[in-house]
């Protein structure tokens, strides 16, 4: 038996509850991974609200670190001991161990540690997905970046500063002003004291900007498409103040016929070739020092609830582990 977190109906952080179950051995083409760090991302909100719907009852968590304790039949890529990182396989990471698809599962790149790669690598991917995939960037862009001092805005700061743009970041406190300040950011706006689509076009000297990565979602969606120059892009990618509805096309041609994104990750991933590139890329970012990875909050797994109350209330900074 193991400790893992299961949802039976859609709601708040009670919906949670850390249950035992048993764990068989691994089939064909399968691996068992006991979990040595778990990634806490916002996206295991989503799931727990029904924002983003699963079957029920359904577990949590879609990224963790471990190491191999079993392989099924036909596994050739993993033995016993290996130091793996898996992401996907369904929300079910929020557990001590798992059965996983082999696919699922990559082993942990060299010179980084378990705990490390288990805050960065979604998170990393995305920053990764959406600077080379989504807008790519050439070098000497002014870009926007809201909630930068989370878990996904400071390494898109930091790694946008590397690729040679000028970076603007909003964030809700000074505390947190101060630490997107240390992660790249070259300008920051306390949007709770200031405007920030002014500010913006104070900084930009009227000329606004060509993208703006927003994981806010309902309540910067406006003020984004404000901050744009003529034909920007805004990248959307996360819901923290609720999702964006109710939108008339009408207003990207008004403000200059702009573009909007929902980026996925899955999306690109599932592209041939697209995850062992970004992995790799990923770990040279990091390896090379130009992207520091924060943990910043450890929680331990009987303590999921707080994990999500203080995430949602917006207390947290940087990456968040959960210890099984």
């Amino acid at each position: 038996m193991v400790k893992a977190v299961q949802v039976q109906s859609y709601g708040g952080p009670e919906v949670m509850e850390v249950v035992d179950l048993p764990v068989a051995e691994p089939g064909p083409g399968q691996v068992l991974m006991r979990n040595t760090a778990i990634g806490f991302n916002f996206i295991d909100t989503y799931h727990r609200t029904g924002l983003y719907p699963l079957p029920l009852p359904t577990g949590l968590g879609v990224e963790a670190t471990g190491i191999i304790e079993a392989v099924g039949d036909g596994v050739a890529d993993f033995a016993v001991g290996d130091k793996v990182a898996a992401m996907g396989g369904g929300p079910s990471a929020y557990c001590e161990a798992r059965l996983l698809d082999a696919p699922m599962v990559t082993k942990l790149p060299d010179g980084i540690g378990e705990r490390t790669f288990a805050a960065a690598m979604l998170k990393g991917l995305t920053s990764w997905a959406l600077l080379t995939q989504t807008f790519p960037l050439k070098g000497g862009e002014t870009i926007l970046v809201h909630a930068a001092a989370g878990g996904v805005g400071l390494i898109l700061c930091q790694w946008a500063k590397h690729l040679g743009a000028t970076v603007i970041g909003t964030v809700g406190t000074d505390e947190k002003a101060t630490l997107a300040k240390e992660h790249g950011c070259d300008h920051v706006i306390v949007y709770t004291k200031e405007n920030f689509t002014e500010r913006v076009r104070e900084i930009t000297e009227g000329r606004g900007v060509p993208v703006v990565f927003d994981s806010v979602g309902q309540a910067t969606f406006e003020g984004s498409l404000d901050c744009l120059q003529p034909l920007g892009l805004l990248a959307s990618f996360g819901n923290a103040s609720g999702p964006v509805t109710g939108v008339d096309l009408g207003i990207l041609s008004q403000k200059g016929s702009l573009f909007v994104t929902r980026m996925t990750l899955g999306t690109t991933l599932a592209m041939p070739g697209k995850m062992t590139e970004g992995v790799a890329a990923l770990a040279e970012i990091i390896r090379s020092g130009a992207v520091k990875i924060e943990i910043n909050h450890t929680y331990k797994l009987d303590d999921i609830q707080q994990v999500h109350i203080d995430a949602e209330n917006r207390k947290t900074t940087g990456s968040i582990i959960i210890e099984p």
